[in-house]
Formats: structure tokens, sequence, C-alpha cells
């Protein structure tokens, strides 16, 4: 009978183990951000329709144009997570709203993962003129360029 009961056990610790492994390897979705539906962008009319009237019709945007707020960007993705792995995007939407300068609609785009590229970024460093020059010869080099009214100021 002991012997029934812990091949019983056994057996549940074993079911236990293999749903925890299961479940470990199951693949995960997830999704950020939003895009409005092609539904919703039919009531946006090109020409027609304000800035105010589009966050009424399909809300404000979690981006916008860095210069003079020239765009909105409704900015959309879906994530595949599996087990250890690094996630990977699957599904990208991009809806691009541009306005003319008086805040009426002017372009109405959509753009997919399929659209997008990579975009090498390069750092851009303004390098110093004063190589060479030590320490000593920096702090001597001001000398005489204070005139009295910046050190009465």
């Amino acid at each position: 009978m002991i012997g029934r009961v812990w091949a019983g056990a056994a057996g549940r610790w074993a079911l236990v183990c293999a749903f925890l492994v299961m479940t470990g390897c199951t693949t995960i979705y997830r999704n950020h951000g939003y895009a409005p539906t092609e539904i919703d962008l039919a009531q946006v009319v090109v020409g027609q329709t304000t800035r105010e009237e589009l966050a009424t019709l399909v809300g404000r945007p979690s981006s916008s144009g860095v210069l003079s707020d020239s765009g909105w960007y409704y900015v959309q993705s879906r994530w595949q997570h599996y087990a250890w792995k690094v996630p990977k995007e699957i599904e990208r939407q991009v809806i691009a709203v541009s306005f003319a300068e008086n805040g009426v609609v002017s372009n109405v785009e959509r753009f997919g993962l399929q659209d997008g590229r990579v975009i090498a970024l390069q750092r851009r460093v303004t390098e110093s003129n004063i190589k060479g020059i030590g320490l000593i010869r920096q702090l001597l080099g001001s000398v005489g360029r204070i005139s009295a009214d910046q050190v009465i100021n």
C-alpha cells in the first residue's frame, strides 16, 4: 500500500513538473501602443478635419512632430516572447497624420513593419581645439583677457 501511495505521489510530481516545463516554453504575445482602425480613420477628411477634431475622433497620439508639431504619429506594435529568447517584434503599424500650417489635416499615411528600415545612428562629437596645450598654458593664456568692467559687474 505504501508503494502505491509513493508511486501515486511521484506520478503527480512528474505531471506537475511536466506542466511547468510546458508552460515555461509557451509563446507570449504583448501589444504596445495604439493605432486607430480603418473605421476610425474613415471619419477623418483630408483638407477639412482640424487637429482638435482629430483628437476627438481618434484620440491624441503618443508622439508628435519634433519641429513645430507638424504631424502626429500613432505607433502600435506586437512582440513575441518565447522562453529565454530575445523578444521579437512581429507586427508594427505607424499612422502618420500631417497638418498644414492652419492646423488642418493634409495627409494620412499608414506604414507597417515591412516598410521600416534599420537606420545606423552616428555619434557626432565636436573635437576640442586645445590639443597639445597643457593646463598651465591654458590658465596663463586667459590672463589679460578679463577687462576691469567684467570684474566689477
